[in-house]
C-alpha cells in the first residue's frame, strides 16, 4: 500500500469526505424522528436503536481523518489515516531520505512516483537499489541488544537510507511511527506505546531534544517490555552528536551542565553505530555492481572525494549552486533567503520557517554583499528558485508554503560559513516561542555567547519553560554578574529542595552553582564551606566516582585555595586526580584542569613550575586542540607565571596572544577576554610602557563596566591599575 506524508493542504482528498459523513449523522437523525412519529412503545425503541447503530458506523466508518499537520498530532500516514506497518513503506524518503537526482538519462519523469507525494512536489521518480553499507552487520547486532539505535554521520552519509533499508527488513509488521516535527512526539510516543509492535523513527535526532522534547524518563518508559517490542531509530548528523561529547561538557565547567546532561542522557541510552561519509572499497565494489544505473554510475565517476550517497543527493552540487548564486544578475536574493534559513537552524531554530519570515529575514544578507549592485530578481522568483529541486532532488530549501521550509542539512556543514549574524538572531528571538527561545539560548550559551543566551533564555522563563530560570541565573553570572546569579541561584535552589528533596539530582545542580557563584562574588570561604556539604551529599547520591562528585571536589579544592589554604588545596587535588586519572584517563579535559590547579597550588620552584606547565600545554593542544577553554586557561597560567617571574616582555606578548584568541572565540565583552586585555596592560605597564597601558585600560574599563556588575573584581582591578599609572605620571607624588 503507498503511504502519503501527511502534511498540509495535501489532505484535500479527505477533505472531501465530510458531506458523506454529515450526510449519515443526518440520516440517523431523520431516520430516528421518523421512527418517533410513525411507531411507538417498543417498535420506535427498538428501530431507533438499530439506525443509531447503523448511522453511527457510517458516520465513524465516513468520518474524515483528521489532518495532524494542523494540529500537534503530525504523524506520516496512509491516505486512509492510519500508521503504516514498516513493511509497507515503499520509499526511503517516506522515511526522510534526501531524495536522489534522476538524471536525465534515467527516463523517468514527474508523475511516476509509486506514491502520493508531499504538498509541493510534482513526482518522486524511483529511488536508487540500495547498496549495502560494511555498517549493516553493526546495525542488525545492535538493534539485536538495544531498543534504541542511533545512527550517526555526516549530513548526507546515507544514514536515514541504512537505517530504513533494516528496519524494513527486521520489523516488516511493525507499526511505523514517524512525527514530523517535534511538537507531534508526544502524541507519536502515546501512539507507539498503543501499539504491540511498533518502530518510533526520529529522523535528525536533534530536532526532538530540548524544551518539552524527548528525556530520558519517557523513552525508557516506551521501551519496558519484551525486546523487540518497540524499537527505537534515530539519526544524528556527526556535527550535533559532537556538541554532547565529553570534552563539550568540559566547556562548561562554571556554568551550566544541566540541560545539556539531560540532553546527554537520551543519546547515552542509545546504541551507537556510525556510518563514514566517504565508502569504503568494498562499498564502491557493491555500487559497481549498480552502475547501470547513470545515477549511481556518476556517484562512481566522481572519484573518492565525496560519498556515493553525497554525490546521489547532490550535495556537493547544491552548495556550489549556492555559492554561485551571489554572482550580479544571477539569484542574489535566493543566495540570500537560503542563507537565512541555513542560519536560522544554526541559531537553534529546530522547526521550518514561513515564507514572510524569510521574506523579512534576508534582506540584511543581501544588503552585506552588494544590495542592488546584484541585480537581485523578484522575492517570488528567489523563493522559486530556491525550493526548486534545482539537481532534482531536495532543493536548497526543503518545504512548501503550508508547512515552511528549511535549509538543506548538508549546507549547515560548509566550513566557509561566519557567525550568525546579530540582525538574525534578534529578528528571529522576536518571533519564535518561548521553549525555540530556551533551545536558542541553550545554544547560544554552550557557544559562550553570553549575552544572547541571556536574552532568549529571559523569553523562555517569561514562558515559563522548565528549567529556564535555571540556565538563565547561570548565563547572567557567566556574564559577569555572579552576585546577580547567586542571588537568583538561591531561590531556585530553595524551589527545588522544597518541591524535590536537598539530594534530588536536580537540587544538587542548583546547589553546585549557587556554590560556585559564591565564590564568583567573592566570598571563597562560603564557597568552600558550601562545596564541602555538597561533595558529601553528591556522593552519598550519586556516587563518590560520579562526575558531579568529582567537580564538586575540584571547586571544593579551588575555592579552598582562593580562601588562603594553599597546601590544604593542594592535598585536596592530589587525592582528586588520583580519582580522576582511574576514573577518566589522563586524556579527560578535567583530568587536565586538575593538574593545572594542583601546579598553581603546590609549593615549587617557578623553574619546575614552568616546565610542569609546559608538559601540560603540550598534552592538552594534544588531546583537546587549541581553542579549548582548558588550553586556554593553561597559557593564561603560563603568562601570569611569566609576569610573577618579572619577564614582562614574554608576560605582555603571552597576554596580547590570549587576549585575541578569547575575543576571537567569546567575544570582547567575555569577563576571560576582558580580564585578559587587563593583564596584558598591567604587564605593558611594568614594562615601561605607560602610555599603550593607559589607552588598553581605559577601553577595557569602558567595555567592562558596560557588561560587569558593580564592585566585580575585573573592574577593581582596572581601576586599581590606572590609578597606579596616574601616580606614577611626572610630578604627581
Amino acid at each position: 500500500m503507498p503511504v502519503l506524508l501527511v502534511r498540509g493542504r495535501r489532505e484535500t482528498g479527505r477533505a472531501r469526505g465530510w458531506p458523506a459523513y454529515l450526510a449519515a449523522v443526518g440520516l440517523g437523525a431523520g431516520a430516528l424522528a421518523l421512527a418517533s412519529l410513525w411507531t411507538s412503545g417498543a417498535w420506535a425503541t427498538g428501530i431507533g436503536a438499530a439506525v443509531t447503530t447503523l448511522s453511527g458506523l457510517a458516520a465513524e466508518r465516513l468520518r474524515p481523518a483528521e489532518n495532524p499537520a494542523a494540529g500537534r498530532g503530525a504523524l506520516l500516514r496512509t491516505p486512509g489515516g492510519r500508521i503504516p506497518r514498516t513493511g509497507q513503506l515503499d520509499r526511503p524518503e517516506q522515511a526522510g531520505a534526501h531524495p536522489a537526482d534522476p538524471s536525465p538519462a534515467t527516463g523517468l519523469s514527474a508523475g511516476s512516483a509509486a506514491f502520493p507525494v508531499a504538498s509541493g512536489s510534482t513526482g518522486s521518480p524511483a529511488s536508487p537499489a540500495y547498496i549495502r553499507r560494511d555498517a549493516e552487520p553493526r546495525l542488525r547486532e545492535a538493534l539485536g541488544r538495544s531498543g534504541f539505535v542511533l545512527v550517526v554521520g555526516e549530513s548526507t552519509a546515507g544514514k536515514t537510507r541504512l537505517a530504513y533499508e533494516v528496519a524494513r527488513m527486521l520489523y516488516p509488521r511493525h507499526a511505523f511511527v514517524r512525527p514530523l516535527n517535534r511538537a507531534a512526539l508526544p502524541e507519536a510516543l502515546r501512539t507507539a506505546a498503543r501499539r504491540r509492535r511498533a518502530v518510533l523513527w526520529l529522523d535528525d535526532l536533534e530536532d526532538f531534544l530540548g524544551a518539552e522534547g524527548l528525556d530520558a524518563g519517557r523513552l525508557t518508559a516506551l521501551l519496558a517490555g519484551p525486546p523487540g517490542r518497540r524499537v527505537v531509530i534515530a539519526t544524528l548528523r556527526s556535527q550535533e552528536h559532537r556538541r554532547y561529547e565529553a570534552r563539550e561538557e568540559s566547556r562548561l565547567t562554571g556554568s551550566d551542565r544541566d540541560a545539556w546532561r539531560a540532553q546527554r542522557e537520551v543519546l547515552h541510552l542509545a546504541a551507537v553505530v556510525r556510518l563514514n561519509r566517504h565508502w569504503t572499497p568494498e562499498e564502491r565494489r557493491r555500487a559497481a555492481a549498480q552502475a547501470d544505473d547513470p545515477r549511481i554510475g556518476t556517484a562512481l565517476r566522481a572519484g573518492e572525494r565525496f560519498g556515493i550517497a553525497e554525490v546521489l543527493a547532490a550535495g556537493p552540487e547544491l552548495l556550489a549552486s549556492w555559492h554561485n548564486a551571489w554572482a550580479p544578475g544571477a539569484n542574489p536574493r535566493g543566495a540570500a533567503l537560503v542563507a537565512a534559513a541555513v542560519d536560522c537552524r544554526r541559531a537553534g531554530l529546530r522547526r521550518p520557517v514561513s515564507r514572510d519570515w524569510l521574506r523579512d529575514l534576508h534582506p540584511p544578507y543581501l544588503t552585506a554583499r552588494g544590495g542592488g549592485d546584484l541585480q537581485p530578481e523578484p522575492f517570488p522568483d528567489a523563493m522559486a528558485w530556491a525550493c526548486t529541486a534545482a539537481y532534482a532532488t531536495s532543493g536548497l530549501l526543503i518545504g512548501n508554503y503550508t508547512q515552511g521550509y528549511t535549509a538543506f542539512d548538508y549546507l549547515l556543514g560548509d566550513p566557509g560559513l561566519a557567525p550568525v549574524p546579530d540582525h538574525l538572531w534578534q529578528a528571529l528571538l522576536a518571533r519564535v516561542e518561548p521553549a525555540e527561545a530556551y533551545d536558542m539560548g541553550l545554544l547560544a550559551h554552550q557557544e559562550s555567547r553570553l549575552a544572547r543566551a541571556a536574552q532568549a533564555l529571559a523569553k523562555a522563563r517569561r514562558g515559563r519553560v522548565p528549567g529556564a530560570d535555571f540556565l538563565l541565573a547561570i548565563a547572567v553570572g557567566d556574564a559577569g554578574r555572579p552576585r546577580r546569579a547567586a542571588a537568583d541561584l538561591a531561590g531556585v535552589t530553595h524551589r527545588r529542595e522544597a518541591r524535590l528533596g536537598p539530594r534530588h539530582p536536580d537540587t544538587l545542580a542548583a546547589r553546585h552553582q549557587l556554590a560556585y557563584f559564591t565564590g564568583e562574588a567573592g566570598d571563597a570561604p562560603a564557597a568552600a564551606e558550601r562545596f564541602a556539604a555538597l561533595a558529601a551529599d553528591t556522593a552519598a547520591v550519586l556516587g563518590p566516582d560520579h562526575p558531579d562528585t568529582l567537580a564538586a571536589r575540584h571547586q571544593l579544592a579551588y575555592f579552598t585555595g582562593e580562601a588562603g589554604y594553599r597546601a590544604e588545596a593542594a592535598r585536596q587535588l592530589t587525592r582528586l586526580l588520583a580519582d580522576r586519572l582511574r576514573v577518566q584517563g589522563p586524556d579527560h579535559a578535567q583530568v587536565l584542569a586538575t593538574r593545572r590547579g594542583l601546579i598553581w597550588f603546590e609549593d615549587r620552584r617557578p623553574a619546575e613550575t614552568a616546565r610542569s606547565l609546559d608538559a601540560l600545554l603540550a598534552d592538552a593542544l594534544r588531546s583537546l586542540g587549541p581553542d579549548d577553554p582548558h588550553t586556554l586557561a593553561i597559557r593564561a597560567s603560563q603568562a601570569d607565571l611569566a609576569a610573577r617571574a618579572g619577564r614582562t616582555a614574554e608576560a605582555a606578548a603571552a597576554w596580547e596572544s590570549l587576549a585575541a584568541d578569547r575575543t576571537r572565540l567569546l567575544g570582547a565583552d567575555h569577563p576571560h577576554a576582558l580580564y585578559a586585555r587587563l593583564e596584558w596592560a598591567r604587564a605593558l605597564a611594568v614594562g615601561g610602557r605607560p602610555a599603550p597601558a593607559r589607552a588598553l585600560l581605559l577601553g577595557a574599563l569602558a567595555e567592562a563596566e558596560a557588561v560587569l556588575e558593580p564592585g566585580h573584581r575585573h573592574l577593581r582591578l582596572a581601576r586599581e591599575l590606572l590609578a597606579g599609572l596616574r601616580a606614577a605620571e611626572p610630578g604627581r607624588p
